[in-house]
């Protein structure tokens, strides 16, 4: 199946609907697809052919989101690129993936420009007002009449190739197919029949998968879709009352900058009902923080998954959020907000150990999952996480409880090894954070000659609270194991993170790892 039926089938059934909201661009189904066949024709002008790589570099739009489905009906390659990346890395991913075209905004046409002589084969077209003497994406769209042809793509075909984010090496390109998203979407998400669904407010970047699975999500099932250019918390706050917002997704410091944000207690959050995040791992105390300043009404969805796995793998749905009941009861749910969730309907999950060896509930190990959306495999590369029958190692620590809630506890790759134990970085973190003087806290280990690694913590204080190193160790000297405790604790201001709040531990270890006695 084509992505682009996501538009074309709902455009059949609901043509006058109205689906996208950008400023004061508001357009139906109709208008939706037939922009979309406009920008075909024009792709096409370019000389682009079936499986040619086109490149995006410009913040969400509604154009933007129509060219990707222009580029899926046309049976292109759609390449978004990361407008944050530094100029080598996007020189490396246009050229690895060998774009014939790069579409570029107008606030990144002096980035373009510089890359323009290392680029090997991307004819640059201005998405915008451009440059004297460059095409523009808006004259050649004038200029088309509506492809009413749509490219016949095979299952295998890539539909969007994705590079990760790159915050400790080069970004690898994810190649997702065309079969990856339709399975995502069509077994999970229920087809528009013009009926009322709702109003969704997109704010994360449409280069990360959460992104790019909203502009599919929400125009299939017909909720309107209100686009942000960049996420801004008093403007998300503002289209939240004023297009009568039901469902949000928002990263981890998203949220905190939500609930800081002085106009959110004017807020009318009357129409919200659904509130998900994901991206990263969320700090506790800013969940609870939230559960208790959004209304009650307000659901919250915890949604974990990989750029390799086409969207969410795990979900931590609104009834786990709800902290009631019985004292027995709410012990049981503020330990499961922990977690990531149970797994979709589509999605298997299993736990093994360093050498092969599946673990039962509530044993640390690698997670595995097994689904039918994983991804065709890494572009120019080998795809080392491929196991048997289906599998793939996620790289990720974590553990199955007994009522099938998976935890989260790092990255394989964060793992500490101190005097041959393993430590979980999360578990420590967690410690930490439960602190009511912490806001949010990082663990690494530093290299040592006696013990090969200590912990040492980073920790940010929460405004208007004092403790000190000795304070935190004496905290978790009754919580955590010996050996667990970090040996040194560092107050800084903020932690090191990326743009969808992943923290950048690499950069903390440039901080800390001179060598301990």
């Amino acid at each position: 199946m084509n992505t682009v039926n996501f538009v074309s089938i709902p455009a059949s059934i609901a043509p006058d609907q109205e689906i996208l909201v950008f400023g004061d661009r508001r357009l139906t189904y109709a208008q939706l697809n037939a922009l979309v066949g406009r920008l075909s024709s024009a792709f096409k002008t370019l000389g682009l052919k079936h499986r040619d790589v086109i490149a995006a570099l410009d913040t969400n739009s509604d154009s933007y989101i129509a060219a990707y489905y222009a580029a899926a009906k046309a049976g292109l390659t759609w390449l978004p690129l990361n407008y944050r990346a530094k100029d080598a890395e996007l020189e490396y991913m246009i050229n690895t993936a060998g774009a014939k075209v790069l579409l570029a905004g107008d606030r990144y046409l002096n980035l373009v420009a510089r890359l323009a002589p290392k680029l090997k084969t991307a004819k640059v077209v201005a998405w915008g007002k451009g440059n004297a003497g460059m095409p523009r994406l808006e004259d050649l769209v004038k200029a088309a009449a509506v492809d009413e042809t749509e490219a016949e793509v095979e299952d295998e075909d890539v539909s969007v190739l994705m590079y990760t984010s790159g915050t400790t090496s080069l970004p690898k390109g994810v190649m997702l197919r065309f079969r990856d998203f339709t399975a995502y979407v069509t077994a999970n998400i229920e087809m528009a029949d013009g009926g009322e669904r709702g109003v969704a407010l997109v704010c994360v970047p449409f280069y990360h998968i959460a992104g790019t699975s909203a502009m599919m999500t929400n125009l299939w099932t017909g909720r309107r879709m209100v686009v942000m250019p960049q996420f801004d918390p008093k403007s998300w706050l503002q289209l939240v009352q004023r297009e009568k917002v039901t469902h949000a997704f928002v990263v981890p410091t998203m949220m905190k900058q939500l609930l800081d944000e002085p106009s959110f207690a004017q807020t009318d959050f009357s129409h919200l009902t659904n509130l998900a995040y994901g991206g990263a791992a969320m700090p506790i105390q800013t969940i609870r923080r939230a559960i208790q300043a959004f209304p009650k009404k307000v659901g919250f969805v915890n949604a974990y998954g990989q750029t390799e796995t086409t969207s969410s793998l795990t979900v931590l749905g609104p009834d786990d959020h709800r902290i009631d009941g019985d004292p027995k009861t709410v012990e049981l749910k503020l330990r499961r907000l922990n977690s990531i969730g149970r797994p979709l309907p589509d999605v298997e999950v299993a736990v093994r150990d360093d050498d092969g060896k599946l673990l039962g509930p509530s044993q640390v190990g690698e997670i595995l999952i097994r689904t039918p959306r994983i991804m065709k495999g890494y572009a120019g590369r080998e795809d080392d996480s491929k196991l048997p029958e289906g599998w793939r190692a996620t790289g990720d620590l974590g553990w199955v409880d007994e009522d099938g809630y998976v935890f989260f506890a790092g990255r394989k790759d964060d793992m500490i090894i101190r005097g041959g134990e393993n430590i979980a970085p999360a578990e420590v973190e967690t410690v930490l954070m439960s602190h009511p003087a912490i806001d949010e806290a990082a663990v690494i280990g530093v290299p040592s000659v006696e013990w090969g690694q200590t912990i040492k913590a980073f920790v940010v204080k929460r405004p208007g609270h004092n403790v000190t190193a000795a304070d935190l160790s004496e905290f978790c000297r009754t919580r955590l194991a010996s050996f667990k405790r970090p040996e040194e604790i560092a107050f800084i201001e903020a932690l090191p993170k990326n743009p969808l709040g992943k923290i950048l531990r690499k950069e903390l270890r440039d901080k800390g790892d001179t060598p301990q006695p």
